[in-house]
């Protein structure tokens, strides 16, 4: 039997490849690992148009790589970080730059002046998004793999908290201020842009003028894991919304939304629920 094993195509190579599209599929394509794509790069396949690809995807890395280690460097901070996305789009261009080291990325635009401020491995803070804590205000945590695009508030101020879960995206122009009370986000969340949260209440005592009236809170906000929220939803304190549910565009949320409902209107109210396998069927009761 003839010796194959100078053939070009080799089993290990077919089973690397699967093995980096599980990982963007597990973990996003901004997470997977450039190990896979070098194991690609180095097994036969540096010729032809495929191997000039990986040349090409294996400079950037370490273009990647050896801007951000510049980053880390006193004084060059934000040189580094503007060196590193050189060539990237705006918006979400540069979110891959986030995966190459655990202390993820920040972009040179972002304001963060927060002294109680806890990130998780890979995250990554965009344009002009402001992280702040006002005197007497709580921390701010960020777990594994959140991603909070451009022009985003989170804000904190008379002992409020802010706490995201592993694997939130944040869209654009959210705002976030966290007095008095908490604000949760469960794990895989997705907030579309121009949300806001607010799980504070001002009092409305009529010897008092407006901006004098006391802050109260009723318990703070909670978003449960695999959540959705539309453009522009409001969340008011004391709200809790379960897990796997939907918040349609433009709703404003001031009571419970049980685990795997879908909600719209203002108030919002529950129209139906997310069925296994029938996305159409109206379960509402």
């Amino acid at each position: 039997m003839p010796d194959d094993s100078s053939a070009p195509t080799d089993t290990r190579i077919v089973q690397d490849r699967n093995e980096c599209e599980r990982v963007f599929d597990e973990h996003g394509w901004w997470l997977a690992s450039e190990s896979k794509i070098t194991l690609l790069w180095t097994d036969r396949l540096q010729t032809g148009p495929l191997g000039e690809l990986l040349y090409m995807i294996d400079f950037r890395n370490s273009w990647e790589r050896w801007s951000l280690r510049l980053a880390r460097l006193p004084l060059f901070g934000v040189l580094g970080r503007r060196l590193a996305r050189l060539g990237y789009r705006p918006y979400t261009g540069d979110t891959r730059l986030a995966r190459h080291f655990p202390e993820g990325y920040r972009s040179p635009l972002a304001r963060v002046h927060a002294d109680q401020l806890e990130t998780g491995k890979h995250c990554y803070i965009g344009d002009h998004a402001l992280l702040m804590n006002e005197p007497g205000g709580g921390p701010i945590t960020l777990g594994d793999r959140v991603l909070i695009l451009e022009h985003s508030t989170l804000l904190t101020i008379q002992g409020g908290s802010i706490t995201i879960g592993d694997g939130s995206h944040i869209q654009p122009r959210c705002q976030f201020s966290a007095a008095k009370g908490s604000i949760r986000i469960g794990k895989r969340a997705e907030i579309a842009p121009a949300c806001a949260f607010y799980p504070y209440n001002h009092g409305l005592s009529a010897d008092l003028p407006v901006r004098d009236q006391p802050l109260t809170s009723r318990g703070g906000i909670t978003i449960g894991d695999d959540t959705w929220l539309g453009y522009g939803v409001i969340v008011l304190d004391g709200v809790h919304i379960g897990d796997g549910a939907v918040i349609a565009a433009g709703a404003v949320v001031v009571s419970d939304i049980p685990a795997m409902a879908i909600a719209a209107g203002v108030p919002a109210k529950v129209l139906r629920w997310r069925v296994a396998g029938n996305e159409n069927q109206n379960n509402c009761r």
